[in-house]
């Protein structure tokens, strides 16, 4: 039976198995391994904290994604596709592991900020296309 996210505990089987999706994955898993090179040992605890603050506001994450994603889109510039496809592995990681508010809540959440960066990164290489 399903249950409801509640705990740092829960965050991290969620993040596990979505990091664990991600790295199998043909349409964006090599932008983690072969692009941003990710350390899944530092970088895992940094997703827990994320998602720990997203959810239950610990303050336990302090970082800035944006720079950090910004920075991945120069060395390999990302697409729709790539945002629609990290939305749908940890919408159906969810799903599989996870019912309730707090489930649907992080669904929603996850889902607006991959919205803004998406808009945010694509207008930021849309514009350095451009020849003044």
């Amino acid at each position: 039976m399903k249950y409801d996210i509640a705990s740092r505990k829960d965050i991290e089987i969620l993040v596990n198995e979505f990091y664990s999706k991600i790295k199998k994955d043909e349409q964006i898993g090599f932008i983690f391994s072969d692009i941003a090179m990710v350390n899944w040992e530092k970088h895992l605890p940094i997703m827990y904290d994320f998602f720990e603050n997203m959810l239950f506001y610990t303050g336990s994450y302090t970082g800035n994604p944006m720079e950090l994603h910004k920075h991945v889109n120069r060395l390999l510039p990302l697409t729709e596709i790539h945002f629609r496809q990290w939305n749908h592995l940890f919408s159906t990681t969810v799903d599989e592991l996870f019912e309730g508010t707090t489930a649907n809540l992080v669904k929603q959440r996850a889902k607006s900020i991959a919205a803004v960066m998406q808009n945010k990164i694509l207008k930021e290489s849309s514009s350095a296309d451009r020849i003044f």
